[in-house]
């Protein structure tokens, strides 16, 4: 898992993101350099198909984020944006993904999914231990995706122990929920939609 510190939030995303950004960008880079030692210059636009593997690398794995900050959590999704004020969370899940419920509705991050059979596996004690009271079930269980060394449990833990300790302080009012906002993402949409343009015109562009 990575997160970092922008402008007083915290930005999680996965580890593998940039690994998948980086080998789309990689191919991407090589392809188009290699059309231009093929056909010259003139050659780019017959490549312009890996313009839109860059864009959908870095469109579908680095700008999906969950971002933490005092007033609600962020849901960064490659087609919208959700932020979600912390008065406004009613629980947290991780079946499938973080998924986030309010009186509004349930949000899944992209960014946070939850772990396939390796991460299942990868789990050790300690990734279960100190846990926010609400990440266990009966018995003291712990769903897979809870635990702390996978992308739905590391956003998870973040989620919840932000969220207890504003409770706990007195500084969330339960009976005045926050209000949800979604926007969605136009111009990575319009970037999109340009990508997908360019590429079906190359053709004839280029003849």
């Amino acid at each position: 898992m990575k997160s970092s510190r922008v402008a007083g939030a915290t930005v999680f995303r996965p580890r593998t993101s940039v690994w998948f950004t980086a080998v789309a960008v990689l191919v991407a880079v090589g392809g188009l350099a290699a059309v231009v030692v093929d056909q010259g210059p003139a050659g780019l636009l017959a490549g312009w198909p890996l313009v839109g593997v860059a864009y959908a690398g870095w469109w579908l794995f680095w700008y999906p984020a969950v971002v933490f900050d005092a007033d609600a959590v962020t849901l960064r999704n490659p087609l919208a944006t959700i932020r979600i004020p912390w008065s406004a969370l009613i629980d947290v899940d991780t079946k499938y993904a973080l998924k986030l419920v309010t009186p509004s509705g349930a949000y899944t991050a992209w960014a946070a999914p939850a772990p396939g059979v390796w991460g299942t596996h990868a789990g050790k004690p300690e990734h279960i231990r100190n846990l926010p009271a609400t990440s266990y079930g009966p018995g003291g269980s712990v769903r897979p995706g809870d635990m702390k060394n996978t992308d739905s449990g590391y956003a998870a833990y973040e989620v919840r122990t932000r969220w207890q300790g504003l409770v706990e302080s007195g500084r969330i009012d339960v009976d005045r929920p926050g209000v949800v906002h979604r926007r969605w993402n136009w111009p990575c949409i319009a970037g999109a939609l340009l990508v997908v343009a360019v590429g079906v015109a190359a053709p004839a562009l280029g003849s």
